[in-house]
């Protein structure tokens, strides 16, 4: 396609902004991510004395790496736009954020999300064992809270077709905007963190009772991303900045893990209707530039997402001066050494 004299400034600013984006972001990561690992190591001795202080600095550092990356976006003009319930009142209890997958952006645009709510990380057979052993000797251990799962297993554009092929075979919905799920690591994550009533069925939490302190895994949020004109943004976007600026709308439905199946037919059946559900969530979304109001609502609230530009200035300013300081550190050490 050629470019026109008029259009040529446009791009060629669009280019300088880019390389310099990525010159800025290659910085931020050579200091920030060594100076977060140094003071993981710094930090050992304290996870034998309080283990429990010890992963909950880790995890405000690890917090500050993913602030990081979401500001990237912030100053490219990436915005949240936030609708369906506020997950803020449950932001302290153990959830699992069930996400439609549409492009490496969706993790980028989540690290924006969950800013100002809960604490955590997260990952066929073979993996699904270390994500079974990984939850048992890891998560609960590290007082993790939240856990974010992309149960369709892929990227819309590349699972779309076998999703379609597979519905029709099975006589299950045509899907186009999401696919459908696959169960296998959502099943391994609630017998997992679930906590059992004496009856066996799972105990979960209640929508009129948030002030009951959590036990086991509480919530599953349905969270659902949209991007204008169903064109998501990628990493690379995400990086360089190089597209307009845009709005990318989340919306979040809550459940009590209690009314969720665990049994392998039926949670898979609860999951399909949630992707189902999602289906026209998305269709709605696509025709009128608005997710639709709750059941009992004429009209649907949405809450615009933002960063505090002191806070992004103050945990970047922090990674740089680490950076420097722990340069310094190794520096002087090696001159006693050679």
């Amino acid at each position: 396609m050629a470019v026109t004299l008029e259009e040529a400034p446009w791009l060629g600013w669009i280019l300088v902004k880019a390389l310099v984006r990525f010159a800025f972001m290659v910085a931020n990561n050579l200091v920030a991510i060594p100076s977060y690992l140094c003071y993981i190591i710094v930090l050992l001795p304290l996870r034998l004395l309080d283990s429990k202080r010890y992963w909950y600095l880790e995890g405000m550092m690890y917090k500050w790496l993913l602030g990081m990356v979401a500001s990237w976006g912030w100053y490219a003009g990436y915005t949240v736009m936030e609708w369906g319930e506020d997950i803020k009142a449950i932001s302290e209890d153990e959830a699992v954020m069930l996400v439609n997958h549409q492009a490496t952006g969706d993790v980028c645009t989540l690290m924006m999300c969950l800013q100002d709510k809960g604490l955590g990380k997260s990952h066929r057979d073979q993996q699904l064992l270390l994500l079974k052993k990984h939850l048992e000797n890891n998560y609960r251990s590290r007082d993790r809270k939240w856990i974010v799962l992309f149960p369709e297993g892929g990227f819309l554009r590349k699972r779309r077709e076998t999703s379609q092929s597979f519905a029709k075979k099975n006589n299950l919905p045509f899907l186009t905007h999401v696919t459908l799920p696959r169960v296998g690591a959502t099943k391994i994550i609630l017998r997992a963190l679930v906590a059992r009533q004496e009856n066996g069925s799972p105990a979960g939490g209640d929508a009129k009772e948030l002030d009951n302190k959590s036990k086991g895994l509480q919530w599953i949020i349905d969270t659902t991303i949209a991007y204008p004109k169903a064109e998501p943004i990628d990493i690379q976007t995400w990086i360089l900045g190089y597209r307009k600026p845009a709005v990318i709308h989340v919306h979040y439905r809550i459940f009590p893990v209690k009314d969720v199946p665990l049994e392998t037919d039926d949670l898979s059946d609860w999951l399909y209707q949630r992707f189902i559900e999602k289906e026209d969530l998305l269709s709605h979304f696509y025709e009128t530039g608005a997710f639709p109001p709750p059941k009992g609502h004429k009209e649907a609230v949405s809450r615009e997402m933002t960063l505090s530009n002191m806070w992004i200035f103050l945990i970047q300013s922090f990674a740089f001066l680490s950076g420097y300081m722990w340069y310094n550190i190794f520096q002087y050490f090696y001159h006693c050494l050679f």
